[in-house]
């Protein structure tokens, strides 16, 4: 007897592989730069995706996700944590073109990080402040670069030659 909540979750993403094969379909497929096409990554994804999805229905009909250990954390979701995440997203897409991509993605990856912490109970300190800042810097500064100097795609910055 198949699993109806992991039957459904496998249906969903294999609806979504084929999806994406679809809309792969649609891109043009003329070999670019080392013989890639543009629509190579969206099949690459759209095939594993499927392949997951069918998968995850063959399991849920041949007994479910067998010897799983029970699940951490609490019984409900702790929705200020909820409100952390999204409150660094937001902020992320509000500043980006204010602040720029590093500050803005530096924002977003500290308050994110914060309300795991405290989702974990774990306490806030200065120390733990500094630390997300500074990793979160550590993240967005190298994107950035790799982004706008060696793949010449334009990202927001501060100053107008290209490093900020």
């Amino acid at each position: 007897m198949p699993r109806k909540p992991q039957a459904l979750v496998g249906a969903l993403v294999l609806l979504t592989g084929l999806g994406l094969a679809g809309g792969a379909l649609k891109i043009p497929g003329e070999a670019g730069y080392g013989g890639v096409g543009p629509n190579f990554l969206p099949w690459v994804v759209a095939t594993v995706l499927t392949v997951c999805g069918i998968l995850i229905v063959r399991e849920a009909f041949t007994g479910g996700f067998r010897d799983m250990e029970e699940p951490s954390g609490g019984d409900r979701g702790w929705w200020p944590g909820l409100v952390w995440v999204s409150a660094g997203m937001l902020a992320n897409a509000a500043l980006i073109t204010t602040i720029g991509f590093i500050l803005s993605c530096t924002l977003c990856y500290m308050l994110a990080v914060q309300g795991l912490r405290r989702a974990q109970g774990q306490a806030t300190t200065t120390g733990s402040l500094l630390a997300d800042l500074v990793t979160g810097l550590a993240l967005s500064a190298p994107v950035f670069w790799m982004f706008t100097k060696f793949l010449a795609i334009n990202l927001p910055g501060i100053t107008a030659s290209g490093w900020i």
